[in-house]
């Protein structure tokens, strides 16, 4: 016979002991293990015939989905809201999550939301509205924080989209352990997991992030979710990027900017002009490259500065990885006859963006030689390409979207890997094709002369 009494879960990982004792047998954390009411068991039943099905007879269901109003929130998502999907967004406090949330609320048109917080009173989210400018008769407010009348709510409401501000904040009454706990957000989770697929509402709950910039509480929960976003900034930028690093439903590496305004949040239409610098002279150590993010090209500009301070060389990067510099001042000492032995090398990608591909490898030599020698390279050329260890430069992906989209900004010159040179020739833009780092340098030196 199963046993009918309480079990004991650990605040700090979740895992079960069948007693108590002082030491958490999973994680091994002391005096976390608290006591839980084990469910009574369901009554056994026939449950029918079950049976798979082949994946080819599996009828394709259109997918519908709810437009945001904000277009670069829309691109994130992967073309808008999926009914029946959770997504979890993160942030810094006071970077805007609540702000963009509301504001989406208001855009979606002909469709029914309702707005949970459980950190403000209906006063304030009310107030806040008034002070956006947002007028929405289809949005419904509640200041709740147990999430059966949350569930309650939504099933007497019906509404398309369910916002929970924050899910640090919602509890259940069937646990005894502090909102927020590690037992706590996993069970409000899959209630509203369940919620959003049995009634279809499309469900976004805001979480709080810890000071490494990860959301609290376990991994756990972003494995149950069906997308994951981010919100990041720079610290005293207008400018907020909000990232995708899971999506079931679209591309996992996209990023939508936005800008706080006093009407709230605005989306940035043409990201790659604010990356750019507007320089009265050019400047030395100052590169342009195309990175690719999610579905579409991006301009930014890596800026390098080398100093010879004395004592012991130090490499710093700022939107690169750090030990992929490292392995590119080899490159160029070896193949390209610059040493940085002694000179401090500080990188940096303007605007906050992380580059993770391998294409802004190339623009990170240039702008470094371009430091070394006081050479400034005109701000109409585009430098991008993979570096190798013997000193060549490979193809990347998506070549010609990165070219078009030079060209539509007005940039004249490209330096590229030979294999990326495009079939027809794209209007305004004159191609140079390296086949290694010697090859580029000698083309950064003719155009920058």
């Amino acid at each position: 016979m199963s046993r009918r009494g309480p079990v004991f879960v650990c605040s700090d990982c979740g895992g079960q002991a069948p007693k108590w004792q002082g030491q958490c047998p999973a994680c091994g954390a002391w005096n976390t293990l608290e006591a839980v009411s084990r469910p009574a068991a369901a009554a056994a039943g026939y449950a029918g015939e079950i049976q798979g099905r082949r994946l080819a007879e599996v009828a394709e269901a259109p997918l519908a989905r709810l437009g945001t109003g904000f277009g670069e929130l829309d691109r994130v998502l992967g073309g808008g809201l999926v009914p029946g999907s959770v997504v979890l967004i993160g942030g810094d406090p006071g970077i805007g999550k609540s702000t963009l949330l509301l504001q989406a609320c208001m855009r979606l048109a002909g469709r029914r939301a309702l707005y949970v917080t459980g950190e403000e009173s209906l006063q304030q989210v009310a107030l806040r509205a008034r002070r956006l400018g947002l007028e929405g008769e289809q949005v419904s407010v509640l200041a709740e924080t147990r999430v059966e009348a949350i569930a309650a709510a939504a099933a007497a409401d019906r509404p398309d989209c369910l916002v929970v501000d924050s899910i640090q904040t919602i509890y259940s009454s069937e646990l005894p352990s502090a909102p927020g706990s590690v037992n706590q957000l996993r069970e409000c989770t899959a209630r509203l997991l369940r919620l959003a697929k049995q009634q279809g509402p499309a469900v976004l709950l805001v979480g709080h992030v810890t000071k490494a910039g990860n959301i609290t509480g376990p991994r756990v929960l972003e494995h149950m979710v069906d997308v994951v976003l981010y919100f990041e900034n720079e610290p005293g930028s207008r400018y907020r990027l909000l990232r995708a690093v899971k999506n079931r439903f679209g591309a996992a590496d996209e990023l939508g900017v936005f800008v706080m305004a006093d009407a709230g949040m605005k989306e940035v239409r043409n990201p790659s002009a604010i990356f750019l610098s507007r320089y009265a002279q050019p400047v030395a150590g100052s590169v342009i490259t195309a990175v690719h993010q999610g579905s579409r090209p991006l301009l930014v500009e890596v800026q390098a500065l080398t100093d010879s301070g004395g004592g012991g060389a130090r490499r710093l990067a700022l939107g690169l990885d750090q030990n992929r510099l490292a392995l590119l001042l080899a490159v160029l000492h070896r193949h390209g006859g610059l040493a940085t032995h002694d000179q401090d090398v500080f990188v940096n990608v303007v605007g906050g963006v992380r580059v993770s591909e391998t294409a802004a490898d190339l623009a990170a030599l240039a702008a470094t030689a371009s430091s070394l020698s006081g050479r400034a390279l005109p701000p109409t050329v585009l430098v991008f390409g993979e570096v190798g260890l013997a000193g060549e430069v490979r193809p990347v992906a998506w070549g010609e979207e990165r070219l078009r989209e030079a060209a539509k900004l007005g940039l004249s010159d490209a330096i590229l890997p030979r294999a990326n040179l495009p079939k027809k020739p794209v209007a305004g833009l004159c191609c140079h094709p390296v086949d290694s780092v010697a090859d580029a340098l000698a083309a950064l030196a003719e155009l920058s002369a």
